[in-house]
């Protein structure tokens, strides 16, 4: 099967159609991208990969799945502090390594789940402290990130970087800049299907913008790998599991169904984060 490096290409006239075609059927990234067909969907149409994108286990399209390892065992895990406004309601465990524990700003009441650190610091009544389960989390979230990063891509460069209305199918997408996201994307495929994002800078997510799953794609197959800040804006609606090799800012209200992993801080205010069903 033949790799896609750029879809800029004079010789990807057929999927560039089907790309335009996609992104027409999006309606700008409204709420009629829903209705799109998987046949109009990029790199189904282009028919990349067998993946084996959930726990079901059955073969899907796209890269195989990104193996979190420990790291799977939490929603939120950082490394330099993980600072919240209240209040925000976080469904999975919360972790927090090598800082101390009194860099984490979630209360107990907002977390259904464990709230982890390596030591007793800071006002938590209800943490366990586990520096041994974090460190190997912490470890886990580096060799997932490093995989993320290191597949070969399909697509490189689309749209500049700017993919706001478009419609994307299951594959690798790799950019050299930043990722912007201004309006609605949509993500269609099954529920096996494997997304990899590999962002060279940063991700911007807009206020209000929605990351829609069509035809039973699974936020848990939905990588987003960035190598600088992740930034989802206001009242955003957010699918996916972000490998941030920095910090991940959530601002006010928006809501995120997937995992926050960073390498630095996850900052919160107000927020809805949201563990996936395995």
């Amino acid at each position: 099967m033949n790799k896609v490096t750029s879809l800029s290409r004079p010789t990807m006239g057929f999927t560039a159609l089907l790309l335009a075609a996609s992104v027409a059927g999006c309606g700008g990234g409204n709420d009629g991208a829903v209705g799109a067909s998987p046949a109009l969907a990029v790199a189904t149409a282009a028919g990349v990969g067998t993946g084996t994108g959930s726990s079901i286990g059955a073969a899907g399209h796209g890269p195989a799945s990104v193996n979190l390892g420990a790291a799977g065992n939490f929603v939120i895990l950082a490394q330099s502090e993980a600072t919240n406004v209240p209040t925000s309601a976080v469904t999975g465990n919360v972790g927090l390594s090598p800082a101390t524990g009194a860099g984490i700003g979630l209360t107990c009441a907002e977390v259904t789940g464990t709230i982890y650190s390596v030591d007793a610091a800071g006002p938590l009544p209800c943490r366990v402290t586990d520096a041994t389960m974090l460190t190997a989390a912490i470890g886990a979230e580096g060799t997932a990130y490093t995989d993320a990063a290191g597949r070969a891509p399909d697509y490189t460069e689309l749209a500049a970087g700017n993919i706001g209305g478009l419609n994307l199918g299951p594959a690798t997408y790799k950019w050299s800049t930043g990722v912007t996201i201004p309006t609605n994307v949509t993500l269609t495929g099954g529920p096996n299907d494997v997304w990899i994002f590999q962002i060279a800078q940063g991700l911007t997510v807009s206020s209000g913008v929605q990351i829609i799953l069509v035809g039973g794609a699974l936020p848990q197959n939905v990588y987003w790998q960035t190598f600088a800040a992740a930034d989802i804006g206001t009242t955003a609606k957010f699918n996916g599991v972000i490998l941030s090799q920095t910090s991940i800012a959530v601002k006010t209200g928006a809501s995120i169904n997937g995992r926050l992993l960073a390498g630095t801080a996850v900052t919160l205010n107000q927020n809805a984060v949201t563990q996936p069903a395995q």
